[in-house]
């Protein structure tokens, strides 16, 4: 400033020129927390922070604030019990790493593999006589049978009188997805699942099939698929039906590029939204094609989020898009918010490197611990807890937020999180009124990882019919997913069912979370709940 004024500007110019320089700085340290914190969240595989890693955050947090802004923080630590599990981070030793071998799953089937001894050390060495076998030391080794294409004989029994000659009777067609088609139910379905939940393209699947000795074409597997998904429609319109019914619904959409020849560079972006109805222990996945990301359908018979909102009644979880806002205006519709969209917020103002953000993280911590006690408790029993406990820690942080709001510029990031926490406190708050309201969104969040994965690996939908029968695979196996369903077990079993004449009153019991009663024996044990 000296030096300016040295070189004859005066103090007033001096002052002006240092705020703008200032203001430039001020500009240039936003914009560079925000690619920190695009970088951050890039790298960073998953948003949870432990009670060490919140220590460590804290004890760096700046001890400067005073007045309303340190009372805040004080109610703010003492509501979420932060010092309480904090003084326990530092004395507990870490977690001990499990064993690196652990025991073979007792479901799987033991395979006996019997090793002599070498002949030339069977005799004995003393007297040259035959040693006898006097037991077996036994090791379990993990290994793999390769999967067999095999040719299934289908040899139908037939009957006749010899005593009259009256009518011959012969037994039911085998198995089979199409009536004159030549694969079995079996292979359709793990072909579909293997697509479409594993993400292998029907290219590669060509090339498996190629190496256990089945040269098929790629236009075979496609019609297969094509002709199980036609099939599995009605299941489809069936948890349509189930979802809009549910006591809550879920809804959060994605992307899946389509190809389309009058589209830039021939693909355009549609939409698959997806949802999970939940009523009591009943839980079923949904997925709609739509060809744009708008929220009304744009072709003939395409469902937008607007239009099943429309058709909707009651507790609904999503996120703050502004697609749902004319919906959610209508009473009977009511919006629950999602915490987890909340808590990402706050997440990426820690990876921008404001450690002010570690103390509202900790309190969405101590909330998630109260949602993992009460999990498997009834809607009574878990809002009984949310009232007594978690109820405390989110009224501190909305007037922590309410008290650091206007020090904070709305541009920032922890200004951003500030913001959609105080707007949409109605909704997020939705969840401490009634047991049945979740935390989150998280149940279709999880689905729509195994959409992004397979999704990835075969790049586009062929057109919009094809993107449509990809959105009933994902229904089906999505509902799998969450009724803890073996998806091949189920495909196979279920495919022949409807391609002969199925009344439409027994289609609900075709549902995985009711075909699983049926069929206990062909659960999916380790597959997880979502």
């Amino acid at each position: 400033m000296k030096v300016l004024l040295k070189e004859g500007g005066t103090e007033e110019s001096v002052a002006q020129a240092v705020l703008a320089l200032v203001g430039k700085l001020v500009a240039r340290n936003s914009e560079l927390e925000q690619r920190l914190s695009k970088v951050a969240s890039q790298t960073r595989k998953n948003e949870g922070i432990s009670a060490r890693q919140l220590l460590l955050l804290l004890e760096e947090l700046n001890e400067d604030a005073d007045g309303a802004l340190a009372k805040a923080d004080a109610e703010l630590r003492d509501a979420a019990s932060v010092e309480k599990w904090l003084e326990t981070a530092k004395t507990e030793e870490p977690p001990r790493q499990p064993p690196s071998r652990k025991p073979a799953p007792p479901e799987l089937r033991r395979v006996e593999n019997v090793i002599p001894v070498p002949e030339t050390e069977r005799p004995c060495p003393k007297c040259g006589g035959v040693r006898d076998c006097i037991g077996h030391d036994v090791t379990e080794v993990v290994d793999l049978i390769p999967a067999e294409v095999v040719v299934r004989l289908d040899k139908r029994e037939k009957l006749a009188c010899r005593a009259c000659e009256g009518e011959l009777v012969r037994a039911p067609m085998g198995d089979k997805v199409v009536a004159g088609g030549k694969l079995g139910s079996g292979l359709v379905a793990a072909v579909v699942v293997d697509k479409y939940w594993d993400g292998l393209p029907l290219h590669r699947q060509k090339v498996r099939f190629a190496r256990m000795g089945y040269p098929v074409a790629v236009s075979t597997l496609a019609d297969q698929v094509t002709w199980a998904t036609d099939l599995l429609r009605p299941l489809w319109r069936a948890v349509i039906s189930f979802v809009l019914g549910a006591k809550v619904m879920h809804l959060d959409g994605t992307g899946l590029p389509v190809l389309d020849r009058d589209a830039p560079k021939g693909i355009k972006l549609g939409s698959l939204w997806g949802y999970v109805g939940v009523d009591g222990e009943v839980r079923m996945a949904l997925y709609l094609y739509a060809s744009t990301g708008k929220k009304t359908g744009q072709r003939p018979g395409e469902l937008g989020p607007e239009d099943m909102l429309a058709l909707r009644e009651g507790y609904t979880v999503a996120d703050a898009s502004s697609l749902f806002d004319a919906s959610f205006r209508r009473p009977e519709l009511i919006e629950c918010g999602c915490n987890m969209h909340a808590r990402r917020y706050y997440v990426k103002a820690l990876d921008a490197g404001d450690t002010r953000a570690a103390l509202p993280v900790a309190a969405f911590k101590s909330l998630y611990e109260v949602e993992a006690e009460v999990r498997s408790c009834d809607d009574k029993e878990r809002l009984a807890a949310r009232r007594t406990r978690s109820k405390a820690v989110y009224d501190e942080l909305l007037a922590w937020c309410q008290a650091r709001k206007p020090h904070e510029p709305p541009s920032s990031a922890l200004g951003k999180a500030i913001q959609y926490q105080l707007n949409h406190q109605k909704a997020l708050t939705r969840f401490l009124d009634d047991g049945a309201i979740p935390i989150d969104n998280g149940v279709v969040e999880r689905l729509h990882v195994r959409t992004a994965l397979t999704r990835k690996n075969y790049l586009f939908a062929g057109s919009d019919a094809g993107a449509e029968r990809a959105a009933i695979a994902y229904t089906l196996l999505g509902c799998c997913e969450l009724a803890r369903v073996d998806p091949v077990r189920y495909l196979a079993d279920v495919l022949p069912i409807l391609s002969r004449a199925v009344k439409l009153r027994d289609i609900p019991a075709l549902l995985p979370a009711h075909w699983k009663a049926t069929h206990p024996a062909l659960d999916a044990p380790g597959s997880p709940s979502g």
